[in-house]
């Protein structure tokens, strides 16, 4: 990246957001790769106007819209629907999404640990170890459990092919066509009802848009079947979470591991609190890395400041 400001301007700034990402990890990336930059953590930023790049996670609303040089949004992680619901971001400023392998190797570490939980029972032997019983369940091969994943994209086919490698038997659907060596894949307006009735364990790795707002609701969890498992690691509004709640008390799921919910920070009032067969953890399966992210953002900056388009730019009509 260039460190050089231009036309004898003050220095550029990058602009840093995020209420979970420690902006300390990446001052000093900036510092040693972009050394002509400022690093700047809003609100305290010395002058808008010398804006031009912002490093964000679920910015205040209004917020992008302060910096009239803005060049280029940086979405500090997968999902991009904060960034798009607010009225006023700056429609002519392209966002991007991190194409980060350091990210995808964190969300395929979290799915498979869910997966090798479920397949191997240790939710059956917890249970049996509160009541004091030795309780021997025969292990399976890893072929013997079918793992369905919903989204293909950058971190779904990445967890898919690993999940695949680790012996497990694993298809996948996407709102648009994907292929993926050796993964039978499907596409459509929702799943099939017939795919889903084959599944032991279902992931939820879907962006939020309007076509996926509440996609799995209960017309697919009833076609799973009885006593499969849900790891929802994709955007909570994407899992319609009353009629989850139905499925795991009534029995008909098994058990689930919830990432993203609906409302974040999950209310101390919500029933997933109190449930024996629910995991909920605070939406952490996979972050921006600041050491593999770094080259990319780069790239980008590099792009927008040559009238170039950057890489992995949002769709805001798609939603991702």
């Amino acid at each position: 990246m260039s460190g050089l400001p231009e036309n004898g301007a003050a220095r550029p700034v990058v602009v840093f957001y995020s209420q979970y990402d420690e902006p300390e990890a990446w001052r000093p990336l900036f510092a040693r790769h972009c050394p002509g930059w400022a690093f700047q953590v809003w609100p305290e930023v010395d002058d808008v106007e010398a804006v031009e790049v912002a490093l964000v996670w679920k910015p205040p609303a209004g917020m992008l819209n302060a910096f009239p040089r803005l060049r280029l949004i940086i979405n500090l992680g997968a999902g991009v629907d904060a960034i798009l619901a607010d009225p006023h971001c700056p429609a002519n400023v392209p966002v991007v999404r991190l194409n980060d392998p350091g990210m995808a190797t964190m969300m395929m570490q979290y799915v498979l640990y869910c997966a090798l939980h479920y397949h191997r029972n240790f939710p059956e032997f917890a249970q049996a170890q509160k009541q004091r019983r030795w309780h021997y369940i025969h292990p399976r091969p890893a072929r013997h459990t079918h793992i369905g994943l919903l989204g293909l994209g950058m971190l779904g086919g990445f967890v898919a092919m690993e999940l695949k490698r680790q012996g497990f038997t694993v298809s996948g659907w996407a709102r648009t066509p994907k292929q993926l060596d050796g993964i039978a894949t499907s596409h459509g307006a929702c799943p099939a009802p017939e795919w889903l009735g084959t599944l032991d364990i279902l992931v939820v790795l879907l962006p939020l848009t309007p076509q996926t707002r509440g996609l799995v609701d209960r017309s697919v969890l009833q076609a799973l079947p009885r006593g499969a498992k849900l790891i929802s690691v994709g955007r909570g509004a994407v899992v319609n979470e009353a009629h989850l709640i139905e499925a795991l008390r009534c029995g008909h799921l098994g058990a689930a591991t919830v990432d993203t919910c609906e409302q974040e920070p999950l209310p101390p009032e919500h029933p997933f609190w109190a449930m024996d067969n629910v995991t909920v953890t605070p939406h952490l399966a996979s972050v921006a890395v600041p050491e593999s992210c770094m080259a990319q953002i780069v790239r980008d900056v590099e792009a927008v400041r040559a009238g170039q388009r950057p890489a992995h730019v949002v769709d805001p009509a798609a939603g991702y």
